[in-house]
């Protein structure tokens, strides 16, 4: 029986420093010698902070197994157990924040130091840090009349922060709601109800700034890489892409909707009053902690309005080195003889949303050096980086990316990067700089390294030229990787080793003894997978492909040749992923080509 309901009911109060560390001290969790000595030193501590803060910032080890650091999140884990109540990790992800904030006023939820954070047909949840404290609880039961109420324990740090913001965000959204009862004149079912003003507000209404400032704060804070504003009928959607997988954050009012994107719009410095056609743009903005990213922005007309999706580019990625973006030791050496050609094309290939303009920024962050000259064709530019001279297509004004390359030819360029590949033109001109002794760098969009042969043969390019210019191709994936706090280690199931043996046949890849498998926690968002890494298939031209590329090449025939002089299938790199307990089978079999 837990030693906190052995005896009465605990008499009202708030917890102390000296009665938690008299718990850990008891639990085995902390020395007595340690725990008397931080009890002299904070003798005449008269402070606010929560004793499970104070405790956390000393940083102490577990003194049981596995001897984890002692810090706010796993002191508060013991803390529930310790008073045998749930333990709750507030996701603002996942909660309704219009709903919880309905049951109780910012005071009341400050006053008692407690955070309403589910609320069902029958019950509300409310969290808190102070197990002792239920004074407030009699009360607000006779408000909410027919509703229980279930007290968990979550980190006293995060109830502090989320009563301000939830409270604010909450107020922004109603304040901002009630300046208009209708959505925007562009929506196809478009009602416009009678004795109502139909009107829009201003974009730049102080409630409208806060919820954008909001909305790009939590998507830096939970890594996403874009941020996806839809309008439904009846409302609005905000949905985050995380490590590849779409996450809805929030439904909003149309009408708030619509002036969240009109105020991005502005500071994208796009057409606000044009809502018919597809615009892009961009905005350089700031995380909390002060660095600087940028956002591009996409617009799209839908049935009920505009839809508009924010890309994240991470600025860190033009300092990463391959190994980080996944990269093995024999990938970088194909890849390095390939990009230190004087001239030549390379390609590399995937589907969209497969880091191509990742590994080419870093390629070419590392190509840039002050001897040389490199200039990029881009639609449209996705990051800006000071040592590139960077173009943007404009196709409405004739500058497209055949005119671009020709335009460039005449700059001096040492090494040009084109952004696609997308037709005869194009390719005529990227393969022209090459000749005429240039590293040309662009992308494609096929399945695997060798389609990209024929797809240029398709697009009618010259078997001739390509044999001449093509120094190689790269075929990549993205795949999630297991989140190194919770995986866990286990053996072979049968249907492991069957998915094993057809992902590696024919090459018979010896099977890891042990897989690592995803289990979920607070860091991964109970994913069980945390970031993303690369994997990559090298083709390079040899004299025996060349040999191969003729006016009806075999691409099969093409495949073997290069199996046989060194490239790994994607498959394989994922394999070698998955050898090393870094990612699944599962993941490598849902994102490479069999």
């Amino acid at each position: 029986m837990n030693k906190v309901l052995e005896s009465a009911v605990p008499k009202e109060h708030r917890l102390t420093l000296i009665e938690v560390l008299d718990a850990l001290v008891a639990g085995g969790l902390v020395a007595a010698d340690a725990g008397e000595k931080f009890k002299q030193e904070r003798r005449y501590f008269k402070g606010d902070s929560h004793p499970l803060t104070i405790i956390a910032e000393q940083r102490w080890k577990s003194l049981k197994l596995p001897h984890k650091v002692l810090d706010l999140e796993t002191l508060t884990q013991w803390l529930a157990e310790w008073v045998n109540m749930a333990y709750f990790h507030v996701d603002p992800l996942k909660i309704n924040f219009s709903a919880v904030t309905e049951v109780m006023s910012n005071a009341y939820a400050v006053r008692f130091r407690v955070l309403p954070v589910e609320v069902r047909q029958d019950e509300v949840v409310i969290a808190t840090a102070e197990p002792f404290q239920r004074a407030w609880e009699a009360e607000l039961k006779s408000i909410l009349r027919n509703k229980e109420i279930r007290r968990v324990i979550a980190n006293p740090n995060d109830i502090a922060r989320y009563q301000v913001e939830f409270y604010n965000l909450a107020k922004s959204i109603k304040g901002a709601a009630s300046k208009a009862e209708s959505g925007s004149g562009s929506n196809f079912e478009q009602l416009v109800e009678l004795g109502k003003t139909n009107k829009q507000f201003d974009a730049n209404d102080q409630h409208i700034v806060r919820i954008v400032d909001w909305l790009w704060q939590y998507a830096f804070d939970q890594r996403a890489s874009d941020i996806h504003v839809e309008p439904r009928r009846e409302f609005g959607v905000v949905r985050f892409r995380i490590d590849g997988i779409l996450h809805q954050v929030y439904q909003i009012p149309i009408s708030v909707l619509n002036a969240m994107t009109s105020r991005i719009k502005i500071l994208g410095r796009m057409d606000v009053v044009e809502r018919r056609r597809p615009q892009d743009g961009r905005i350089k903005t700031r995380t909390p902690d002060g660095q600087e990213v940028e956002l591009r922005l996409s617009t799209l007309p839908t049935a009920f309005g505009e839809k508009l999706v924010m890309r994240i580019f991470d600025p860190d990625v033009l300092v990463k080195d391959f190994t980080d973006l996944g990269f093995g030791e024999d990938d970088l050496v194909r890849w390095r003889q390939m990009t230190v050609q004087p001239n030549g094309i390379i390609l590399v290939t995937g589907p969209t949303g497969s880091g191509k303009t990742t590994t080419l920024y870093t390629t070419l962050k590392q190509l840039a050096t002050e001897d040389v000259n490199v200039c990029t064709l881009e639609d449209p530019i996705e990051m800006v980086e000071p040592s590139f001279n960077q173009v943007q297509v404009q196709a409405d004004i004739g500058m497209g990316f055949a005119e671009g390359i020709r335009a460039l030819m005449r700059q001096d360029p040492d090494i040009i990067m084109v952004g696609e590949i997308r037709d005869l033109e194009t390719a005529n001109m990227a393969i022209q700089a090459a000749l005429t002794g240039h590293l040309v760098l662009s992308t494609l969009h096929t399945n695997d390294a060798p389609t990209a042969i024929t797809r240029l043969l398709d697009l009618g390019v010259p078997y001739y030229l390509i044999q001449t210019t093509v120094l190689g191709v790269m075929a990549q994936r993205l795949i999630r990787t297991l989140c190194p706090k919770c995986k866990q280690a286990a053996g072979l199931r049968e249907e492991d080793e069957i998915a094993w043996n057809g992902m590696v046949a024919p090459w018979k890849s010896a099977k890891p003894t042990t897989l690592y498998r995803p289990v979920g926690c607070l860091d991964c968002r109970r994913t069980g997978y945390q970031g993303r890494m690369g994997l990559y298939e090298i083709f390079t031209m040899t004299p025996e492909i060349r040999k191969r590329i003729d006016e009806h090449t075999d691409l099969a025939a093409v495949r073997e040749q290069a199996l046989r002089e060194g490239m790994k299938p994607l498959r394989i790199s994922g394999a070698r992923k998955v050898a090393a307990g870094l990612t699944t089978i599962e993941e490598v079999l849902k994102v490479t080509p069999s």
